[in-house]
C-alpha cells in the first residue's frame, strides 16, 4: 500500500490510549526507525515508535516494539534510535482525543 506524504508524517502511537495519561508519559520509551530492511510492511523509517521493556530481548540485541499492525513484535534494536521529545509534545501525543 502506498503512503501520501502526510500519512508518513503520522506520529500515531495506537498503544497508548487505554493507559492512564500520567502513566503513558512516566514509562514511555519512544524510538525513531531508520531502517526497516526486512520489514517493509511492518515499520516505517523516520516513524517515532514506542519501545516496550522486554529484558529477555534485550539480551538478544531486540527491541519489543508496537508496529504498523498494532502488536508488540521483536526487531532488531540498530533499525532504531532512543528519541527524547519536550514535555509538551509528548503530553500531546498521549492525549485521549
Amino acid at each position: 500500500m502506498r503512503h501520501t506524504a502526510s500519512a508518513k508524517k503520522n506520529l500515531r502511537l495506537r498503544s497508548l490510549s487505554n493507559r492512564p495519561a500520567k502513566l503513558r508519559r512516566a514509562h514511555l520509551t519512544l524510538v525513531v526507525c531508520v531502517s526497516n530492511k526486512g520489514y517493509p510492511a511492518s515499520l516505517e523509517r523516520r516513524k517515532i515508535y514506542e519501545a516496550i521493556s522486554d529484558s529477555d530481548a534485550g539480551q538478544h540485541h531486540l527491541l519489543r516494539i508496537i508496529d504498523e499492525s498494532g502488536e508488540s513484535y521483536l526487531y532488531p534494536e540498530k533499525f532504531f534510535i532512543p528519541v527524547k521529545l519536550p514535555d509538551a509534545t509528548l503530553k500531546a501525543l498521549t492525549a485521549n482525543h
